[in-house]
């Protein structure tokens, strides 16, 4: 995981959208550079959103299944052929299952309770959540004891403050609700929307 993030920055979070516009919405962030791209496995049909993007974005793309909190939805990722998981938290079962099969996990962390939790297993990139209720120099106290560790910021990420996270220490950052403007892909916007991602990485 650290090496994707290094190489990519962004993450587009897929939350809650309809099916109907999943496709346009990811091909519409993939124009504008985005190439990691996280639907969450509590969103309508996820199963069937990580296969057709995974069967209509380039080959470049990583597709990941977030909100992986059980074992059922782990087993469900893994049968959609998910490149990578996440978490908000840290779960044990998702922990072991993950180390089991091999499969790469981005594991939400807050607390250094959670760092070492999830350092026992050998995951040495973690998600911060929610980052964006936490000071920005929070990054930089858990890599103090917790050398070797690497973070990606979600919950609270914006266009606006991508760069405030990445100067602060975090390697890469994850973007729901605040990838688009409502209003581009209620609308249908796309090109648009493709402008609107092009700009707000201009900078990363």
């Amino acid at each position: 995981m650290e090496r994707i993030f290094k190489k990519h920055k962004v993450c587009a979070i897929l939350r809650g959208l309809p099916g109907r516009v999943c496709l346009s919405y990811a091909q519409a962030a993939y124009q504008g550079g985005i190439r990691i791209f996280e639907v969450a496995m509590n969103s309508e049909n996820p199963i069937r959103q990580i296969e057709t993007l995974k069967n209509n974005l380039g080959k470049d793309v990583i597709v990941g299944a977030g909100t992986v909190t059980t074992l059922e939805r782990c087993k469900m990722a893994t049968a959609a052929g998910a490149a990578f998981f996440l978490t908000p938290s840290v779960s044990e079962p998702v922990l072991e299952y993950c180390r089991r099969h091999d499969i790469k996990l981005l594991p939400g962390v807050m607390t250094p309770s959670d760092v070492s939790r999830c350092l026992e297993y050998g995951y040495r990139t973690m998600k911060l959540f929610p980052a964006g209720e936490l000071p920005l120099s929070y990054v930089k106290s858990l890599k103090g004891p917790f050398d070797g560790t690497e973070y990606v910021a979600v919950g609270g990420v914006k266009g606006d403050n991508i760069l405030s996270f990445m100067k602060s220490g975090f390697i890469g950052v994850g973007i729901g609700k605040g990838l688009l403007p409502e209003a581009y892909w209620k609308k249908g916007m796309w090109e648009e929307a493709s402008e609107f991602v092009r700009e707000m990485l201009s900078g990363v």
